[in-house]
């Protein structure tokens, strides 16, 4: 019967169970949620939803979800850190010393960020005037730098709470010292140093002359002992006598005087006690007088200080032998110079120019040297602003003396030599000649061609007014010999035969550029020469020849320029350079095979003549 009502209470509790479950099923668990709580489906799998407090909560998720304080977890900032709680979340912040990672207020410890340590050091004058600084963790202590004093506490102390701070070491007025003067300027900081003098009068006997500001604030030194200066007795000097009170101490005054028969060769004969400790002017000396300098026959005094005369030749007369100097000995006497001036007779004559640059003369000297300045002047009549003046000093002392000056071309000079001694004079003229005209910078070359353009480079010359350029055209058969000497110049158009050569072009030098282009063949007038057409079917030879004239004075340099080849025949050709300068032709000798050509009489171009 028990077992009966047991069963049957079992049955009836279960169906009670069921009752509800199905009761619950029915009902909306989310909405059932608290507030400060999410909806989420179980994790069983049985498709049912559960109420979970959201996070910096806790409770059952449906009647409460309250504040859950995180800051009692423990260290949950980290080290050096103060945790704050908030509703439902907290922040955490650094301590006093420390600084956070991201350099931001607050910060939570999950992205990383930690507390370090701020170096308080590195903000300048963190301890103040003198002080030294050193971190700590979290904080930071001072003490003073060399030379300063911990003032109102004690170190290391930190000036945030600390009335402490470092004071400057100040020794305070300088010592004085008996006798002596300070002569650096007062500084009383630690390690100044300040510089003593012994005052006028006194002078350094021993001891140091500094003294120095210490770390106790003290001054440490001078021992400087500064005694009298004392000059003693005053020089005895020869031949002197000596006037003095017998005081040696600065500014004391001795005189002096001459024996007998003496004097001073110097100025002044007071000595005064000075204050280096020693007698002023020393030197004062007496010294026997021998008088008036001596009279030396014919001679002169160059130099005289009492004791010794050096004497001299006068004009018109040389040292011919003996001594210059006389001497005053100790007895007062003069040992007189034994001097022999002898008459000058010196000339010039037979003045003459050598070699259109060197001077030769006759002196008539006996000997003697000579001083000769030498003027000379240069003109040029064909150069109007043109003027060489100048002047040479010259020594000899031979009998023909030969003198080379350096004079310019083409020039006419007027040259006076004169002498030193007896401004005897002699003047002469010269013309110089002109040098060999340089050859013009050109490129040989051979062409086939009736008219043909040269090239040449020059450089520019003081003679160029008076030189000029002439264009020779040399047809080329059999042996011929061209002399760059010649005065000749024949013209084209003044030809009697065809088959010779001719000047087709005659320029002037001045004012011609550098570089010029010249065109054989072109028919036009140069100066008084036609530049004849070339004959096709002709060898030629363009020769440039440079001539200079002053007056009767030639001179000339030849250069082969260029070859044209005619064109309707071969032809061997060879050639022969007799070198008059560099680069200049002297004689040309042109080898070749004769060939037959027909001269047209007709026509001018044609005409000839021999060189």
């Amino acid at each position: 019967m028990t077992v009966v009502r047991v069963a049957l209470c079992f049955l009836m509790i279960q169906s009670i169970f069921k009752d509800i479950t199905v009761k619950t099923e029915t009902m909306d668990v989310c909405a059932s949620c608290h507030k400060n709580a999410t909806c989420n489906d179980k994790t069983d799998g049985s498709g049912g939803k559960v109420c979970n407090c959201m996070y910096g909560f806790v409770g059952n998720g449906r009647t409460y979800c309250q504040d859950k304080d995180e800051c009692q977890l423990g260290k949950i900032c980290g080290d050096h850190t103060k945790c704050h709680n908030t509703y439902g979340s907290y922040y955490c912040t650094c301590l006093a010393g420390y600084s956070p990672s991201n350099h931001m207020n607050t910060f939570i410890p999950n992205d990383g960020t930690y507390c370090h340590d701020i170096d308080e050091c590195g903000v300048q004058g963190v301890c103040g005037e003198g002080g030294l600084c050193h971190n700590t963790e979290g904080d930071f202590t001072c003490s003073c730098q060399t030379g300063y004093t911990v003032q109102d506490g004690s170190e290391p102390f930190n000036p945030n709470w600390d009335a402490a701070y470092c004071k400057v070491i100040d020794c305070g007025s300088p010592p004085s010292v008996l006798h002596a003067e300070q002569l650096s300027p007062t500084i009383t900081h630690y390690n100044s140093e300040l510089q003593y003098g012994c005052r006028e009068g006194f002078q350094w006997k021993r001891g140091q002359n500094s003294s120095v500001c210490g770390l106790d604030g003290k001054w440490h030194g001078p021992s400087l002992v500064c005694e009298e200066i004392q000059c003693g007795s005053p020089p005895v000097l020869p031949h002197s006598v000596l006037f003095w009170n017998g005081v040696s101490k600065i500014g004391s005054v001795a005189l002096y005087g001459c024996d007998v028969g003496y004097r001073s060769l110097v100025t002044g004969n007071v000595s005064v006690c000075e204050s280096d400790g020693q007698w002023s002017n020393p030197d004062y000396s007496c010294e026997a007088h021998c008088g008036p300098a001596p009279e030396v026959p014919h001679a002169e005094v160059a130099w005289d200080n009492s004791t010794a005369v050096i004497h001299r030749c006068v004009k018109g007369h040389y040292r011919h032998t003996g001594s210059d100097i006389s001497i005053c000995d100790i007895t007062g006497k003069w040992q007189i110079a034994s001097l022999h001036c002898k008459e000058l007779k010196l000339t010039v004559n037979n003045l003459v120019v050598i070699n259109e640059r060197c001077l030769r003369w006759n002196a008539e000297n006996e000997g003697y040297r000579e001083k000769y300045t030498v003027t000379f002047v240069g003109l040029r009549d064909f150069e109007q602003l043109f003027s060489d003046r100048r002047k040479k000093i010259f020594s000899s002392s031979a009998l023909w003396p030969v003198l080379c000056l350096n004079l310019l071309p083409a020039t006419n000079y007027t040259i006076t030599i004169t002498t030193e001694s007896t401004r005897a004079t002699s003047t002469v003229t010269a013309n110089t000649s002109i040098p060999v005209p340089p050859t013009p910078e050109i490129k040989y070359s051979e062409v086939e061609a009736s008219s043909l353009t040269l090239k040449l480079r020059r450089s520019t010359n003081t003679l160029d007014s008076i030189c000029m350029y002439q264009v020779f055209v040399i047809p080329v058969e059999g042996v011929m010999l061209f002399d760059c000497s010649s005065s000749v110049s024949p013209r084209f158009l003044a030809q009697q035969r065809c088959d010779r050569g001719y000047v087709t072009a005659q320029i002037q030098l001045s004012g011609l550029a550098a570089e010029i282009n010249f065109t054989v063949g072109d028919q036009q007038l140069y100066g008084d020469f036609f530049n004849a057409h070339l004959e096709n079917g002709r060898d030629y030879y363009i020769i440039l020849r440079t001539v200079c004239q002053w007056g009767k004075s030639r001179t000339q340099s030849c250069v082969i320029w260029a070859k044209a080849r005619g064109t309707s025949y071969i032809m061997k050709i060879s050639a022969l350079v007799t070198v008059g300068s560099i680069g200049a032709v002297g004689s040309v000798i042109v080898m070749g095979y004769w060939y037959s050509w027909y001269c047209k009489k007709s026509s001018p171009r044609f005409i000839s003549a021999a060189i």
